[in-house]
């Protein structure tokens, strides 16, 4: 094997919040609607652009050493590849999406054992029909090529659909009447891929780089001086990632605070610190947390 990883990079919805993952993690990729073949500045990687749900056949055959793809597209497809990251972010949020059973407000279905002899659309068909076998329901699935929430209740009686917030199914009148399971981005390689050592040492280094960018999400740095007198009053303001690093300045009465802290926070927190003494007080971004 040369020392060249071909990475597969999610083509769709999760294409834009992998790409500014990566660059956060420091790798910037171009990519462009006429190409597959996004250019990326490390010379080591050859990216291609595949949809999620083909990501892990693709890396199981070697076509791709390595790809982010969800869990349940591994799933559906059935591929067995090597997990080498769980990477917990999604095209809205940073958490994890739901694959969930949807039926109209107005349906009588109160549970899946309720959808006996019903049809369910979706894209996840064996996933869900793996679903209904578990509760020991018979229905019939049927593939939907998209919009899937306008199926019930004319074409389907019920969807199994995947969501992040509900914002979505709510729109279209539907309620939620179960959680299959839950999912999210997973970098994976084939058998080979992950055996070489080259390869396996690229896929570490890039596993440890994404994890500090997903770990610096909602969250900057906060630099500021304090007088000793005051240091005590400024730590309990704030709520530090781990101990602040407290460093001494040229006047031994002073010293500089270095924290992390939810970005969320910072518009009570730094108002609060100026009170308490705090002065020259800086707000910084992140791009990675590396434990």
């Amino acid at each position: 094997m040369s020392n060249k990883l071909k990475l597969g990079i999610p083509k769709g919805s999760l294409e834009n919040a992998t790409i500014d993952l990566f660059k956060k993690a420091g790798f910037h990729i171009q990519s462009s609607s006429r190409s597959y073949f996004p250019v990326i500045d490390d010379p080591e990687i050859e990216c291609m652009l595949i949809r999620a749900q083909e990501m892990a056949r693709y890396v199981e055959d070697g076509v791709l050493d390595a790809g982010l793809t969800g869990f349940d597209w591994i799933q559906e497809s059935g591929a067995k590849v090597v997990k080498i990251a769980d990477l917990v972010y999604s095209k809205q949020s940073f958490g994890k999406v739901r694959w969930v059973l949807a039926v109209p407000e107005a349906s009588p279905v109160k549970t899946v054992k309720d959808l006996e002899g019903k049809i369910i659309a979706t894209e996840l068909v064996e996933a869900t029909k793996k679903y209904l076998r578990k509760n020991g329901v018979k229905a019939k699935v049927e593939f939907s090529w998209g919009a899937t929430e306008v199926k019930p209740p004319d074409l389907a009686d019920a969807i199994v659909e995947v969501t992040e917030t509900g914002s979505s199914l709510r729109a279209n009148k539907l309620r939620i009447v179960e959680e299959l399971f839950t999912s999210n981005t997973q970098l994976v390689a084939n058998k080979a891929a992950a055996a070489d050592a080259w390869k396996s040492q690229k896929l570490a280094d890039i596993k440890m780089l994404l994890e500090g960018a997903i770990a610096a999400l909602g969250k900057v740095g906060l630099m500021l001086n304090v007088e000793r007198k005051n240091l005590d009053t400024v730590l309990k303001i704030l709520p530090a990632l781990k101990n602040p690093t407290i460093s001494p300045l040229a006047k031994d009465e002073w010293v500089a605070v270095n924290t992390i802290l939810d970005e969320t926070t910072v518009r009570t927190i730094i108002p609060r610190l100026k009170q308490a003494g705090a002065s020259g007080i800086v707000e910084y971004p992140l791009n990675k947390i590396i434990e």
